[in-house]
């Protein structure tokens, strides 16, 4: 018999438009040089994402201590200086490093001074690219779907014939795509090697920076103003809300449609028409699709080179927020997803505020019909059959649990903290000797206190 420790660990998931705190947890030993990793807690952190920290990077401390106090509580005292800590900043601040290479310094300065005051091991605060975010959402997708391993009896097992799913991932700043494709890939650039549970994989990787649902509505709606007052296809009819042009092209994602009168503080008033087919249009010209036209088939859009795809897709976090939106939830054909879309984007905003009282206005209602066509852009050149997921059991989809399985192959198993030398049954039998032996003993100095005193 064996006794090995269980290793906590947990993750900050620095995204564009939110973070999250993961602590999972796998036991010391391996499965073929890779942890079996689960997830046993989630914060969510309140506020916005730590980019949008930029001009005020102290501000931070406060939302990201809430969550802290819960961790605490979750993980035993005496294991919190042994508990390492991470986190991982994506599109957001990726885009605020290129626009504020100073200013992403200092919120990730922020971020380390924090955390030398808490009692965790805290192993520092990094962006990561594009492609890292991209292969982590695949390997979460595929172990969490049961591609890599299963139980057998009592034993983990690589699945007999297990195909592995294409991840899209639908972020705030940036959208990820990710598979295994059938042939290997001229562009090795856009590849990254991976190794879990003794097997190998060849992930094709593609980030799209300011793909991502609100840097797309910010182009779209920068990419409408001729005027302070401008009709959006893509809001219900009758909506109207009033936004600062810094709102709009503050970022770098929309830096290159400035107007030449660009005015921070200018407001400019939007109308919602409530017309789908005209907002499907506007849309649609984010994506230069005419830049693949001589490229073949290999080309998504942008003249980006992608492979062929193979198999089906799990699509997540945003994918998934927008489709459940219309209470669709698993697989379906994107023809669905379709005239479920077409319904919601034809309707005025009274009849959206009655009839989609689940969805939280100034969030989400009034900004789906443009998410809608950015995805159904996003995803219409992939045939077949999508699964939209947010979570598998207890755990969560997100690139974290993939950065965790990651991990587990650079840190070394622990040894066996306690090794029987001996056969287990003669071991059995030695326990059962020593104890009579010492219950015989205990029995004699009883009888032997009993002669002398009496009693």
């Amino acid at each position: 018999a064996i006794l090995c420790t269980i290793l906590d660990v947990f993750m900050l998931d620095a995204g564009s438009s939110r973070t999250t705190v993961y602590v999972y947890q796998w036991p010391a030993e391996k499965e073929n040089d890779t942890g079996v990793v689960s997830q046993t807690f989630k914060c969510s952190v309140k506020g916005l994402g730590i980019s949008s920290y930029g001009n005020n990077p102290q501000e931070i401390v406060k939302p990201i201590d809430d969550c802290m106090n819960k961790v605490k509580e979750k993980i035993p005292s005496h294991l919190h200086k042994n508990t390492p800590t991470y986190l991982g900043a994506t599109a957001g601040m990726r885009l605020l490093r290129l626009q504020n290479e100073t200013a992403a310094n200092e919120v990730l300065g922020s971020i380390q001074n924090y955390f030398r005051s808490q009692p965790f091991e805290f192993r520092g605060a990094q962006i990561i690219t594009g492609q890292e975010e991209g292969v982590y959402g695949w390997i979460t997708a595929n172990y969490l779907m049961g591609n890599f391993l299963e139980v057998c009896g009592k034993i983990w097992v690589h699945p007999h014939g297990a195909e592995t799913m294409g991840a899209l991932d639908l972020g705030g700043a940036s959208t990820q795509l990710s598979f295994v494709p059938e042939e290997c890939m001229q562009n090795s650039n856009s590849t990254l090697q991976v190794q879990l549970y003794g097997y190998e994989y060849s992930v094709y990787t593609h980030s799209f920076q300011c793909y991502g649902r609100d840097e797309a509505e910010k182009r779209l709606l920068a990419s409408l103003v001729d005027k302070t007052k401008v009709d959006n296809p893509c809001y219900p009819q009758n909506y109207e809300t009033v936004l600062t042009m810094k709102s709009l092209y503050g970022s770098l994602c929309t830096e290159s449609l400035r107007p030449t009168n660009y005015n921070p503080g200018q407001l400019i008033n939007f109308k919602g028409t409530g017309d789908p087919a005209l907002c499907r249009e506007k849309v649609s010209l984010l994506f230069n699709f005419t830049a693949c036209n001589d490229k073949g088939e290999d080309c998504s859009f942008n003249g980006v080179y992608q492979p062929k795809l193979k198999g089906k897709f799990v699509a997540f976090s945003g994918f998934y927020y927008t489709a459940n939106a219309l209470n669709l939830t698993g697989c379906f054909p994107l023809a669905d997803f379709n005239s479920s879309m077409w319904f919601f984007c034809s309707q005025n905003w009274n009849q959206v505020s009655m009839n989609f009282l689940h969805l939280e206005r100034g969030k989400i209602k009034e900004h789906l019909c443009c998410s809608f066509w950015v995805l159904w852009h996003l995803a219409k050149r992939l045939i077949g059959i999508f699964f939209f997921a947010f979570q598998v059991g207890n755990s969560s989809i997100a690139w974290s649990l993939g950065y965790m399985l990651n991990l587990t192959n650079m840190i070394p198993a622990e040894s066996h903290l306690i090794q029987l030398p001996v056969n287990p049954f003669l071991f059995a039998g030695l326990l059962f000797f020593f104890t009579a032996v010492a219950l015989l003993s205990l029995i004699a100095i009883d009888l032997w206190c009993y002669t002398i005193t009496g009693n």
